[in-house]
Parts: structure tokens; sequence; C-alpha cells
């Protein structure tokens, strides 16, 4: 029989059905099954395609889709009729797929999710219950799972559809009725195997991936984030793929969107385990799991996640906990040139520059890793820092001026700005004067060129020529480019502001210098007042305002002592800038004790040496105030 005849002889069926169902669908009342036309076929191979029908090249037989009867087929079997909702659900989806994303809203917003949700809570609780006994119950549940699993897709195709059309507060709020709907008829998580006749978890996989993708776009951040938790601290029977997608992209959101997110409310944990206080601490537990299942061999190797890990242990101050991570990676996952360079970074920015050299200097001596410019000057900037190490350092930036000839200028003028601070810096340890201005020159030549090649501004290129005029005595120059580097910084930089108020002092306008200061101390916040407070306690005294030097000082210790307290409470500084904090507190309490000397206020005096002491044993400008004391 052909193609044509067959469609002739059953069209006028399907359609008298299809008049049932919609007749059903505007009455209320159910679609029994002895309604049906009986056959010996099956009810789905008499159907036609619910979207429309399909052709192929060379071919014009129509193949039905069969889908939505076989899914009204199954309900019908097990329930023995259809009903309202099922039939809306049916029809909703039908619109759906041929892309009339109104009318299947229309068609769904028929469905009385209020009513239907209590029975599918109960019908889900009963099929686990039945599942679990492996028996037959006397309480028959109130729908099948057919039906509910119908009716679940038919709430989240209307959530696509809210989507479609970018009301995207009530797509998520649809959405979100599927997932609380199957945690409170399940809340121990689903078991394994469940609804596995029926599209139940693959729309429940659907829906828990959709939920946070939505409040994202409806721009509520606080409910992604829930919604992320939920998806995560839920047995929803995700398969690994969806579940690491998941994970990876909440890391993402709680690192980037912006919003921070409270603490999560875990109902059940063991004893003394880790709960993340902020986004940080939440965005790397989420990274460090995606870690372990790489090294488990449950996942592949996705370069970004490592990625992510540093940006995160970075801003919180973890790197030796990232270069712990790095170093267990086993060899082959990252490129040996992205390890050492990242190592060699995580060991300087903790202070272990001698480490952090050692590793570059294996990979510069590698002649496989011709292109290492970004490790040559890390190599050169660790070096200036070392006054041992400074003809290696003048070495690695020569290397890297002839690897960048035409180019990059701007990493160029980067090279001679180095170039020019380790030529400084040999210039403090010349044997002869005749050296020393050499090296001088040297610098000064190198900083200038480095000023005319960058193609930005460079604030650090600019900092280093008006630091290294003034260490030579040419104050007007050195006056000239402080005030450029103030421009160019908008006054956001504290070390800007102290380099003008130190060039101003050198020329003995103490008065104008304290203007620049109480002008940095208007501008900055007060955990970073510290050195801008030291800087104008001393030009107080070199005013003779000793007891205005007295009250800065107090002043000062008492942000350092308040900033102390808070750090240790709240976030974990890095260890250099840790030091950095003691010391100035330190060298505060000296100054104040030379200070109470000079008004021969020995007892005074005496107190601030012991605070000194209490801070750090070995100091050799507190036994230089001690000496002055006695």
């Amino acid at each position: 029989m052909t193609s044509k005849n067959w469609m002739n002889k059953r069209g006028f069926s399907i359609r008298g059905r299809l008049r049932k169902m919609m007749k059903c669908i505007c009455s209320g009342e159910q679609l029994r099954v002895d309604e049906i036309i009986p056959s010996s076929e099956s009810l789905a191979t008499r159907d036609y395609s619910a979207s429309g029908y399909s052709s192929r090249a060379g071919d014009n037989e129509r193949k039905p889709d069969t889908s939505n009867i076989e899914e009204a087929e199954s309900s019908l079997r097990e329930s023995g009729f259809l009903n309202y909702e099922e039939a809306r659900a049916l029809l909703g989806r039908l619109e759906y797929q041929k892309g009339n994303i109104e009318a299947a809203l229309h068609v769904f917003e028929g469905i009385d999710i209020a009513a239907v949700t209590p029975k599918m809570k109960l019908s889900i609780a009963r099929r686990c219950e039945l599942q679990r006994r492996r028996s037959q119950s006397e309480a028959i549940p109130p729908m099948s799972m057919h039906a509910v699993s119908l009716l679940i897709e038919a709430i989240f195709l209307k959530a696509k559809s809210l989507q479609a059309l970018g009301r995207f507060r009530e797509a998520a709020q649809s959405c979100k009725v599927i997932l609380d709907t199957v945690e409170s008829a399940l809340p121990e998580g689903l078991p394994e195997n469940f609804a596995t006749d029926c599209k139940l978890q693959e729309t429940l996989n659907k829906a828990v991936e959709l939920l946070p993708e939505l409040w994202k776009l409806a721009g509520s951040p606080q409910e992604a984030i829930l919604s992320y938790r939920q998806a995560l601290l839920h047995n929803w029977n995700l398969d690994m793929e969806t579940t690491t997608k998941i994970e990876k992209e909440f890391a993402i959101f709680l690192l980037y969107s912006g919003s921070d997110a409270s603490p999560p409310n875990l109902r059940s944990q063991m004893e003394g385990s880790f709960v993340p206080r902020n986004n940080i601490e939440e965005a790397i537990l989420l990274l460090m799991i995606l870690l372990r299942k790489f090294v488990l061999k449950r996942i592949a190797w996705d370069p970004s996640i490592i990625d992510h890990l540093s940006f995160a242990l970075s801003v919180s101050g973890e790197l030796r906990t990232l270069a712990h991570q790095v170093e267990l990676l086993l060899p082959g996952i990252m490129e040996r040139k992205e390890r050492f360079s990242t190592l060699a970074l995580c060991y300087h920015g903790e202070g272990e520059d001698m480490v952090a050299l050692n590793l570059l200097r294996n990979l510069l001596n590698n002649r496989d890793n011709p292109d290492c410019i970004l490790e040559l000057l890390l190599a050169s900037k660790i070096c200036g820092e070392n006054v041992d190490c400074t003809d290696e350092g003048t070495g690695y930036a020569h290397q890297a001026l002839s690897k960048l000839q035409g180019r990059c200028k701007q990493m160029a003028s980067v090279a001679n700005c180095l170039l020019g601070v380790l030529s400084s810096a040999k210039s403090r340890s010349s044997p002869s004067d005749y050296d020393r201005i050499l090296r001088q020159y040297e610098a000064l030549e190198a900083l200038e060129t480095a000023e005319r090649t960058m193609i930005d501004r460079d604030p650090n290129v600019v900092f280093h020529l008006s630091l290294e005029n003034a260490e030579q005595r040419k104050l007007d120059a050195a006056l000239h480019y402080a005030r450029q580097l103030l421009k160019i910084e908008a006054g956001s930089s504290v070390k800007g502001w102290i380099l003008l108020a130190r060039i101003l002092s050198a020329q003995k306008q103490f008065q104008d210098a304290e203007c620049v200061i109480n002008a940095a101390l208007d501008q900055t916040g007060k955990w970073d007042q510290g050195e801008l407070l030291r800087t104008k306690a001393k030009l107080q005294i070199a005013q003779g305002h000793l007891k205005n030097a007295i009250e800065t000082y107090t002043h000062l210790l008492a942000v350092l002592q308040v900033r102390n307290k808070n750090f240790r409470v709240g976030k974990q500084l890095l260890k250099n800038r840790a030091n950095h904090h003691r010391g100035l507190e330190m060298e505060t309490w000296h100054d104040l004790a030379n200070v109470y000397t000079s008004l021969s206020q020995w007892r005074d005096a005496e107190v601030c040496l012991s605070k000194s002491k209490a801070i750090g044993s070995h100091s050799a400008s507190r036994w230089h105030s001690t000496g002055i004391q006695k």
C-alpha cells in the first residue's frame, strides 16, 4: 500500500482522536481507553508526526515522529485515561516542537501546576517506596510515572518557552518548581535506576543544569548561587560530565560575578570538615574537587581549571598552595615552560626569590626553550632585588633586549627599565668613584631609553627615572618626573606621593612636602596610610614640631594595631606584606623612642624600645637608639 493510500485510510480516525482530545481539553473531561479505536497495531505506529512531515532526498514518503503518541499510549495503559493536564502537556510539546513558542506557552499555562504538584510528589515518593521494598503496596500512586514524567517535561518546556521570550524570572520560577517538587518528595535524593522507563531522569538533568543559567539571565546572583548549591548538594543522579560542568560554571561564577555569597548551610557534615566562608574559598574548593577528579582519571584534562585555580589562590594569598598543586601534576600535563614559570611566580610572590631564580635558571639554561622573554624579564627583576646577582640579572636583561629587536617596544621598555635598576644597584656597591659614576650614567641612560621607547606611559619606568635622578641629586629633573608620575597614576599610588614629598624635603621645602602628604592621606584608605604617616612625622621633626610628631606616631601605631587585629581575623596576607607591616611597626617605635630621647623623656623612650624588642629581637636601629639614650 502506498503512503498516500495509507494516509487517506487513517486520516479520518486520527483527526477524530485529535478532535476528541481538543474537546477534552476544552471541557476538562477525561479521555478513556475504550473511546480510542482498538487495533492490533500499536497506537504509536498508527499516528502521524507530531511536528509535521519529514522528507528525505529522492523519497517522497513521510515518516511520522511517534514520540508524543508513545507517551500518551504509556500513560493510557498505566492509568486507563488521559486527563486534562496530560493532554495539554502533549499538545504543548507538539507546539514547542513545531517552533510555535507562544502557542506552546499558551497551552502550558492552562495546566494547573499548583493542583498537580501534590499528586506528583506523592506519586514519586510512593514509586521510590515500592522500589525500595520490592513489593506491591496497597497504596496506589495517584499518578503513573509516565504521567509524572509528562507533566514535569511540560513544566520544563514552559520554562524554555519563557526563556525564549525573554521572561527569565518567570522561566526560573517555573523551572524551580520541578526541582523543589522532586527534592521534597525524595529528600534523601534519587535512588539508582529511578524512573529508567520514562524521560523523568533526563528532564531532571536538564532542569538542574538550566535553573542557575536562568537566574543569572534574570539578574539574581544570589538565587543563582542557591540553585548551583542545590544542584550539587542534592543527589540528582547526574552523570559525571554534567556534574563537572556545573562545578566548573559555579566556580567561575563565584570568582568573577562580583556578588558576595553567604556561607552554604550544610544540613549534614562530618565533624571538623571544611566549610567555605566566602566566594573565593568556595570556588577554590570546587576547583580542587575538579583537579582531584582529573588525578583519579574520572574526567579529561581541562587547562582552564588550573588557570582559574591560579587566579583564586593568588588573590587569596595562597601562592604556596598553588605551587604545591602544580607540583602534584604529572609530567606532561602542563608544558615545561608554563610549569616552571608558574612555580617561579609563586615562590617569588612568597618571598623565596632564590628558589624562584633557580627554577628560572633551569628553564633558561635549556636550549629547547628559545622564546622565554617573560621568564628572562622575571629573572632580571629578581636579580635586581639581590645585590649578589646584579651581574647575572644584567645578562638576562641584555638577552631579553636581543630577542625583542623590532618586536615589542613596550616589553623592550620594561627590559631597559630593569637594566637601569640593575646598573643603579651595582653603582651603590662600586669599589671606586669612577666605577660608581659610570654605573650611574648607564642607569640613567637605560631608564631614559625605557621612557622614550614605551608606547603607553609606564608608571614603573617614570618612578625609577625620578628616583635615580633624586639619588644623583638632580632634584629638578626628579621633581619633574615625580609630578608626571602623580598625574599618570592619578594619585592612586602611595609610593608616588612619598617620592614627591621626599624630593621636596630634599629641596628644604618642608611645608610643601607636608601639604603633599596631607593631600595623600585624604585620598588613601586608612590601612595604606602607614608610610604616609611616618613620612609626615619625619617632616614635622625636621621642622622642629616634636609634639606634633609624637601625635602622628601615636596615630600611626593605633592604625597598625587595628589593622593587625583585623587581618588576623579576616583575610590572610602575603608573607612579604606581613613582614613589611611588622617592620614598619618596629621602626615606628624606634622613631618615637628617638623623639622622646631628644625631649629627655627617658622612661617613655625605654618603653618604646621594649615594644620594639617584643616585635623583633634583632634590630640594628634599636641598638642605635639604645646607644643614643645612654
